[in-house]
């Protein structure tokens, strides 16, 4: 640092004495007789100029006393506070450079702490290098006179394109929330549940068996007026409550389950010598735990769980507790069903220390994220995902099954569709985590009879759906095995046969492997017999007031094109023996021989009448191949029906390959009905050429043109459109049929279509179409890839059902609803809003500092957005965009496992050529498609960081007046209180005070509570400091205040942003934890480094301690920081949020360590500390 020249002072001085020669008349020999020392600073500018800035006197009692001698001077004083970098030393002051290497901005002496209006201020630089150039001091005025307007430039005002930026951020914000609640919405069609609960406490599961028992507890449930028996006498069921479930959830299925097989099963004799019981229902008290934000909470329930199923199989065990048949084995094994975290935690209980083996062989899992977390803000639980992830692959990857630990598991996974607004019903996927031989995914709108998507909660107590899953549940136990299910082959097909359409490619069909059961017989001279290839159409049942048989003869094998054979009516189909309406027959020719016996086959349906001549055939039944469709009409309005509409009849539809049925001659429709009845039959063989088509056409020209389909006059009755490109999550789309030009009353049903993708199997059915909203849950953000290698033809199908007898023609047309598109955006882009946010702060901060450093003047956080929209923060953007269209392209170019060996039961393991995250970076978008997804967010996260701000500026304006008028003075109180100090705005604690303070906060972190509680006070301090920054400012009108005080506010929002979204989910848990009187502490949050950096940086703010200026190359390290936590927010914020608090915790140490670097630390004044000689007095030596 250098010193003018004494030439070059004294003409200052001379000018500086001649400007204000009016001003210092009155109290010139006061001031002549004060002896004070200054120093002079060079600030540099950012066009080379140096200015030369006093510091404060050594001796503050001169200026003080020159001030009450001559009142009339405050002002003339003021206004030099205000032009501080104008004021120039008087040439009779000393020009030595002050001891004192304090930063503090503080305005009062150290003593007394009075505000002392005529002292100047000091900024402090580090390592300032010599200021060459030929700069000249005529041009330093206006440079000088910029600055000082930048640096007292009003907080509240914002630049155009910050204006312009954030006006468009809230119309896209408002934009998506109304696309998100109003459009492509699906409907709700669950109908209400009824239950009689009662619920009977394990009391003996205690601390001898668990040291949860304090924490967690075991209901058995049973249904009044049903089964209020305690003991067991079942097969166990073990329900496990999501995050902030309550254990009563279990009520609606265990109740279905207990009036299903009181009123049913328990009566049906074949049933019970099959293995069928009745479910005792355990369900698990965990006082409504917040597990998806901590992921201790997780390891903890897993634990008591492993522990818990332990205890329920002993109770069978138990003469006295048990109810159960002699004969019968023990229970070996537990069904868990699991909604929302607690799939994922009974995920986690095969891998914990205390898992039984075996004792877990079936999953349920309803509206569980399955393939990673919700929210990333615990280390924890980002590392329980990974950790449970990899070992279901790690086992499904093993070569031989006596290898997979996991071989006897089955897991289904349910979800609820678009109306679950909780979890992201993509993440509820198992592609990436299960083989198709042992777990698959499934919505609701999928199942059989229910055809409706559900919300988080409704999934547990809607009544159509509760109904499949009881049935499915019965349907796999077998208690004459010990693990009380069948195999797990035989649990699978059970399960895709309930919760699957059967349209599947891979559908079991059971007609090849049936024998003949009915021997048909019919008149040799029948006419019944169509012709080949001729459509069956039957307007009425009953009209010949007999039964009657109508046959299609099958094609031969090997016809050109492929044939199918389908059927469609509103009546349900016979089982053999049934006395219903319609009866659907595979026959062949069965010539009876002499001495053969027609007693062969239980059923025999003579149609021959009073003929002599007849021709027998042999058949099977197509019943329990029939597949469940909602029925459309004119007056179909849903799939479903509610409470307080009218039932509606089904339809039943089937469908076999040619391959299915080439054992046979003909297919035998057989009306039953004896008089005229409504019902119609629609049954007909079709090429597969003409019922597959496959529309080619990229997104870009679907987004500009859309597309359309026709569907000719004569057509087949089903007619199925696959649109590969058609395959992502983020967009939606709305269809539209013309009408078919029928007569009114002979349309035998309206158009239905089924809109699914392969996998995960999501199938959506509407009715009576002429428009419908198509939304689907493909290829999503942040997903992993999956373990089976995803075809170029995979995409939306669109199954289109039409009444072929109208013979006209249907256009269909298809297009891309953009406003419904960005409500899709909602759920899968949420926590986007706690990562990028950062981004932005983060730069506006560094662009913030870097002024400072350069100017002296640290400007508002507005102002430097404003500045950042002008260069930074569009070429960031611009760079991720870059980033994020190359990271899509090598994720669609990543290389997909191949099952390449049919035998192998492995089919779809892991392969370990296989990125499962490479997903997880910036968008986490898979298609190059979506690169303007990066600036779009960034532009919305611009616009919230800006309403932040000037919600923070609120507040602390706010606070900063009600401060004010609660420490307004009147008038004459004034007056009477003239010679009386004001009260100080930054009134400096002793060190010793602001030592013992951080010193028991830290112990406190360290022992009991977490650090985000510590946290979340620094911001409430930080929010005090801030207000009184303001208000100093606001009295003094300084510049260097003014810095202060955009320094304090920048500080404060940075630590904003990561409490929300990171910190208080956490702090939640702990409170919870609290009010059950759980007080151990967490392992995970009880860091003292994670929080130190940020107290100790908060208490420097707290005393009015203003950052010093970096001009040497440290200034680097500042700008890398805040560029780092830039960045790392971008491209790692939403898959690891937690992260973002360390990061911001390494900047808050790095400013620590730059407010630090003006003090001297030495052993004798950390012990002065704890003298009761304050620091002053020591200076001041001996007194006279």
């Amino acid at each position: 640092m250098r010193r003018r020249s004494s030439a070059s002072a004294d003409d200052d001085d001379a000018d500086a004495d001649a400007d204000a020669d009016v001003e210092q008349r009155t109290y010139s020999a006061a001031a002549a007789a004060a002896t004070t020392t200054t120093t002079t600073t060079v600030a540099p500018f950012a066009d080379g100029l140096a200015v030369i800035l006093p510091s404060q006197p050594r001796d503050p009692d001169s200026v003080s006393t020159s001030a009450r001698l001559h009142p009339s001077n405050h002002n003339s004083v003021d206004l030099d506070r205000r032009k501080s970098c104008e004021t120039r030393p008087s040439a009779a002051r000393s020009r030595q450079q002050s001891s004192s290497n304090s930063s503090n901005w503080k305005l009062t002496d150290a003593g007394n702490g009075s505000l002392e209006r005529g002292a100047a201020l000091k900024s402090t630089i580090i390592s300032v290098p010599l200021v060459k150039g030929d700069a000249t001091i005529d041009n330093m005025p206006d440079t000088r006179s910029q600055f000082r307007r930048s640096r007292t430039r009003s907080p509240w005002s914002a630049s155009l394109p910050t204006l312009i930026t954030t006006a468009l951020a809230i119309l896209s914000l408002l934009i998506m929330a109304h696309s998100f609640s109003s459009r492509q919405l699906d409907s709700k069609g669950c109908r209400m549940s009824v239950m009689r609960p009662a619920f009977a406490k394990l009391q003996d599961f205690d601390t001898e068996h668990t040291r949860f028992a304090s924490k967690y507890s075991v209901y058995l449930y049973r249904e009044l007026l049903v089964d209020e028996d305690t003991k067991v006498k079942g097969v166990p069921v073990l329900f496990i409550p999501g995050n902030a479930g309550s254990y009563k959830q279990v009520r609606p299925i265990a109740a279905e389950a207990a009036t299903y097989f009181h009123h049913v099963l328990r009566h049906d004799p074949a049933v019970l010598r099959a293995g069928t019981r009745n479910l005792d229902f355990f369900t698990v008290d965990f006082n409504e735990e917040f597990t998806a934000f901590h992921g201790q909470a997780i390891l903890d329930q897993a634990e008591y769980l492993n522990e818990a199923v332990a205890y329920i199989l002993s109770l069978y065990h138990d003469p006295r507790r048990s109810e159960r048949d002699a004969d019968l084995p023990d229970p070996t094994s537990v069904i868990i069903l699991g909604h929302s975290m607690g799939g994922i935690v009974a995920r986690t209980m095969l891998i914990m220390p205390n898992y039984q083996s075996n004792s877990i062989n079936t999953i349920i899992t309803m509206a569980a994220p399955h393939a990673r977390p919700p929210v990333s803000f615990d280390a924890e639980i980002v590392n329980i995902y990974r950790d449970i992830n990899d070992y279901w692959r790690q086992a499904y990857s093993q070569k031989w099954a006596n290898n997979n630990p996991l071989w006897h598991v089955t897991l289904l996974s349910i979800a609820g569709g678009g109306l679950d607004t909780m979890v992201p019903s993509d993440y509820v996927s198992l592609e990436s985590l299960v083989p198709d031989t042992h777990g698959f995914t499934v919505f609701t709108s999928t199942v059989p009879t229910v055809w409706t998507g559900m919300d988080h909660e409704a999934i547990l107590w809607c009544d159509q759906f509760r109904k499949v899953v009881a049935r499915a549940l019965y349907d796999v136990i077998d208690v004459n095995r010990a693990p009380q299910t069948k195999p797990r082959a035989e649990r699978m097909r059970i399960f895709k046969k309930w919760f699957l359409t059967g349209m599947e490619s891979f559908a079991e069909k059971t007609l090849p492997q049936k024998d003949p059961t009915t021997l048909l017989t019919l008149e040799d001279n029948s006419n019944s017999i169509l012709a080949q290839g001729e459509t069956l159409t039957l307007r009425k049942l009953g009209q010949s007031r007999k039964p009657q048989a109508h046959l299609l003869p099958i094609p031969p094998q090997g016809t050109p094109g492929g044939k199918r054979f389908t059927m469609l009516s509103n009546q349900k189909l016979d089982n053999a023996g049934e006395s219903g309406k319609l009866e659907v027959l595979f026959c062949s020719v069965f010539p009876l021989h002499p001495g053969q016996s027609a007693a062969l086959f239980s059923m025999n349906m003579d149609l021959s009448g009073d003929s002599t001549g007849s021709t027998r055939l042999a058949c099977k039944n197509a019943a329990s191949d029939a597949i469940v469709l909602p029925a459309s009409t004119r007056t179909s309005k849903q799939p479903f029906w509610l409470e307080d509409e009218e039932e509606l009849q089904s339809f039943t539809y089937l469908q076999y390959d040619l391959e299915d049925v080439s054992d046979h001659q003909f297919v035998a429709v057989v009306d039953k009905a004896t008089d005229p009845m409504p019902g119609w039959v629609i049954a007909e063989f079709s090429d597969n050429v003409e019922s597959k088509r496959i529309r080619h056409l990229g997104l870009r020209r679907l987004l500009a043109f859309g597309t359309k389909i026709k569907l000719p006059a004569h057509r087949p009755m089903v007619l199925e459109v696959r649109i590969p490109a058609l395959h992502s999550s983020l967009l939606s789309y709305t269809l539209e049929m013309s009408n078919q030009a029928c007569g009114d009353g002979t349309q035998l049903f309206t158009p239905l279509i089924r809109q699914y993708l392969s996998e995960p199997y999501e199938s959506k059915y509407f009715v009576n179409v002429k428009q419908a909203s198509i939304n689907l849950h493909g290829v999503a953000p942040f997903m992993p890839p999956p373990l089976k290698a995803r075809n170029g033809e995979d995409g939306i199908s669109l199954q289109i059902w039409t009444d072929p007898t109208c013979n006209s023609t249907v256009m269909v047309s298809l297009k891309v609803d953009v406003l419904g598109s960005l409500g899709k955006l909602v759920m899968r882009y949420r926590t986007v809003l706690a990562a990028f946010p950062l981004l932005v702060v983060a730069l506006v901060l560094r662009k913030q500092f870097r002024v400072y450093d350069e100017t002296g003047a640290f400007i508002s956080f507005t102002e430097s957005m404003g500045i950042c929209l002008r260069r930074s923060l569009p070429l960031v953007l611009l760079a991720l965009s870059c980033l994020a269209y190359s990271l899509a392209s090598s994720s669609a170019a990543a290389p997909q496992s191949v099952s390449t060996d049919a035998g192998d039961w492995r089919g779809n393991s892991t392969d370990p050529s296989i990125n499962f995250k490479q997903n997880d970076l910036l968008i986490g978008s898979q298609d190059p498609f979506f690169w303007f997804l990066v600036p779009f967010l960034g532009l919305i996260c611009i616009g919230v960081c800006v309403i932040v701000n000037y919600l923070a500026l609120g507040v602390t304006h706010l606070l900063c007046t009600i401060y004010a008028w609660a420490t307004f003075r009147p008038g004459w109180l004034r007056n009477d209180d003239r010679r009386r100090p004001p009260a100080p705005a930054f009134s400096p604690s002793s060190p010793r005070r602001r030592l013992i303070t951080t010193t028991v906060l830290l112990l406190l972190v360290s022992t009991f509570i977490p650090y985000q509680f510590a946290y979340l006070v620094a911001c409430l301090v930080q929010i005090a400091t801030c207000t009184r920054a303001l208000l100093l400012a606001r009295e003094t009108r300084s510049g260097q205040n003014y810095n202060f005080y955009n320094y304090a506010h920048s500080i404060l929002i940075l630590m904003l942003w990561t409490i929300p979204a990171i910190n208080l989910p956490i702090l939640v848990v702990w409170i919870h934890n609290l009010t059950v009187q759980w007080f151990t502490p967490f392992s995970s949050h009880h860091n003292v480094l994670s929080i130190m950096p940020f107290i100790l940086l908060v208490e420097t703010l707290t005393s009015g301690k203003m950052i010093p200026r970096i001009a040497n190359r440290l200034t680097y390290v500042t700008s890398f920081c805040f560029f780092g936590i830039a960045v790392y927010a971008a491209i790692y914020g939403v898959t690891h949020a937690y992260v973002l608090h360390h990061l911001v915790n390494v900047a808050a140490a790095w400013l620590v360590a730059m407010h630090s670097s003006t003090n001297s630390w030495s052993l004798s004044g950390l012990g002065a500390m704890f003298e009761n000689v304050s620091g002053d007095e020591r200076k001041q030596g001996k007194k006279p």
